[in-house]
């Protein structure tokens, strides 16, 4: 019964800024890597950044330096704060995680989407 839920995502104008949020819920044991991608209209879905249970991160070219992934364990949350965004981020974004439910088992899990739109 392991969930995750996506929010903040919506409407904004070219250079603003957006701060999605994921958030797991369930019973489970620990989250280890996670991940934002995102999915544009006509277009495959793409890894936008992932980040480790020990916070080392990684970013897609399209976004370093305006993109910053980050997690609350104690919150079992993830974030993606979204700076100077551009029209061509326009996309479903969706969150991912390797979440342990188990002493051996580790499960992968997608939440459901938000979609962020960037336009005047």
């Amino acid at each position: 019964q392991v969930r995750l839920v996506e929010s903040g995502g919506g409407l904004v104008q070219p250079g603003g800024s957006l701060r999605l949020s994921c958030a797991a819920s369930g019973t489970f044991f620990s989250i280890d890597a996670m991940g934002w991608y995102r999915q544009a209209p006509g277009k495959e879905r793409e890894l936008v950044a992932t980040i480790t249970s020990g916070d080392t991160t990684n970013y897609a070219e399209s976004v370093k330096g305006r993109f910053s992934i980050s997690r609350n364990n104690a919150k079992a949350t993830m974030y993606l704060q979204m700076n100077t965004l551009k029209p061509e981020d326009t996309a479903v974004y969706y969150c991912n995680a390797d979440i342990r439910v188990g002493i051996t088992l580790r499960n992968h899990y997608w939440g459901q989407g938000t979609q962020v739109t960037v336009s005047s």
